[in-house]
């Protein structure tokens, strides 16, 4: 008989408030968002998974539209102790492309502590 073997799963950490972020989303978007998460932690690319090398080496967005909205998780793979996700939001602005500033900057200093906190994890 066959033995079967299972794909590692790196566990994810939720960075500050990200956890909540993602609770208050509506449901078919947590769910979506959830999947497509675990995915990831199994070392796949999900749909409509998007790198954000402007943000840092590693860092990807998954996007959803619900209901006339878009809403995005941002998330950093390339660090070897877990996936962590660093943001969930609701994308307001409905002019440009980009991540609107305020997000931006918080994603930027919830990836610091991430890089701090996997530094610290690997000692």
């Amino acid at each position: 008989m066959a033995k079967l073997t299972y794909p590692e799963i790196k566990p994810l950490v939720w960075i500050s408030n990200s956890r909540k972020e993602i609770a208050e989303l509506p449901k078919p978007v947590r769910a979506s968002f959830g999947h497509r998460l675990w995915q990831v932690q199994q070392g796949q690319a999900p749909r409509d998974m998007k790198m954000l090398p402007e943000i840092g080496r590693g860092v990807c967005e998954l996007r959803e539209s619900f209901d006339r909205n878009s809403f995005r998780v941002v998330y950093i793979v390339s660090l070897p102790s877990a996936i962590y996700v660093l943001h969930a939001f609701m994308k307001k602005s409905k002019s440009g492309i980009g991540i609107p500033k305020p997000n931006l900057e918080r994603i930027q200093a919830r990836l610091k502590k991430a890089l701090t906190m996997d530094a610290e994890e690997r000692k």
